[in-house]
């Protein structure tokens, strides 16, 4: 038996179809503002930043709007394993912000938005898995296991990232902030584990068509990319007991996971070929192609922030040309996006 993937609305920002997992565009666009940011371009970064905001403001109103007048269709998605872990997405974007924020000094925000995504952290990590996979009565669901399952673990490692950001920052908070980074870093890690077993038992499991290679499964290197920049933020945090403990452990793991991070590329690579040049599948836009975007944007920053936090200058070299990659996507999808939703207003 198997699953096709779950329809999307191209190009509308309408409360009773918006795709849970929308808030990638805050991500995709945040990512290459805080890679813009590392590598000097201070005004491209604020603009990109304030684009982010903008993209994280309007989701966040059409989903309190969803919420509040379209409560059937967000249950739907909360019990549909195949776009429920969009959900994540809110928490990934809340902290991309904040770790932006965290780099021009607004710790305070930072702070509020750390806040926030920590409390729907630990709501929607026992509510999802419950709603969309351990509840439901379907069996089997090894089959309904895709790339987005991997923004769970980039939900977690969003956290560590913030948290190892401002922990230098606030003495009185050291120890808490911490233990907050160490955590979730864990956490992010063993998540990995499992989701990357689901998601290749699901591959062999199960007839595997063009179709079911979009775009999210590149979260799947997005996942170990941002477990690398939070591994490198971990390493240049000041003494703590936790610290202190895991610091050589955590850096030593960091370099691994980029180096998995950076042989997925030519895999997910070779499966977009495939998918769109000897398979025929259009190449257009759609809100999932924002969760391409974040994983290229995140590699480059975790080559800069590893490169520099270990002394690896090639590691540095390969994260700073590959923002060039990330950004010309952006520009790409943006497009895309802006072409769309010009198209559907103009038909209606």
């Amino acid at each position: 038996m198997t699953t096709t993937p779950a329809p999307t609305v191209v190009g509308r920002f309408t409360p009773a179809t918006l795709t849970p997992g929308y808030f990638a565009g805050v991500m995709g666009t945040g990512i290459v503002s805080i890679g813009a940011q590392l590598k000097g371009f201070t005004l491209l970064a604020t603009l990109l930043f304030w684009v982010a905001v903008a993209f994280y403001v309007t989701l966040v109103v059409l989903t309190a709007w969803r919420f509040v007048s379209y409560r059937r269709h967000l249950s739907e998605d909360f019990h549909d394993p195949a776009r429920a872990f969009g959900f994540f997405t809110f928490i990934a974007a809340t902290n991309v912000l904040g770790a932006a924020l965290v780099g021009v000094g607004q710790t305070f925000v930072a702070g509020v938005l750390l806040t926030i995504s920590v409390l729907v952290w630990l709501v929607l990590g026992y509510v999802i898995p419950w709603t969309a996979v351990l509840g439901s009565d379907r069996r089997p669901m090894l089959d309904t296991a895709n790339g987005t399952w991997f923004i769970w673990v980039v939900a977690s490692q969003s956290i560590a990232v913030v948290a190892a950001g401002l922990e230098p920052l606030y003495d009185s908070l050291r120890h808490e902030l911490a233990i907050l980074a160490v955590f979730a870093w864990s956490v992010g890690v063993v998540l990995y584990a499992a989701c990357a077993v689901f998601v290749a038992l699901r591959v062999m499991l199960y007839p595997l068509r063009p179709e079911h290679l979009d775009p999210p499964y590149w979260v799947a290197m997005g996942a170990v990319a941002i477990t690398v920049v939070a591994g490198a933020r971990i390493v240049e945090m000041k003494d703590a007991p936790m610290i202190d403990v895991t610091r050589d452990l955590v850096a030593g793991m960091s370099v691994v996971f980029w180096a998995f991070a950076t042989w997925l590329i030519p895999v997910l690579i070779a499966a977009g070929v495939w998918r769109h040049f000897l398979r025929r599948i259009p190449l257009v836009y759609q809100p999932t192609l924002w969760s391409m975007v974040f994983p290229l944007g995140m590699y480059a920053v975790a080559g800069i922030y590893l490169g520099r936090a270990d002394r690896l200058p090639v590691v540095e070299f390969v994260g700073t040309h590959w923002f060039w990659v990330a950004l010309l996507a952006w520009v790409l999808v943006a497009a895309g996006m802006i072409r769309s939703i010009w198209r559907s207003a103009a038909r209606r």
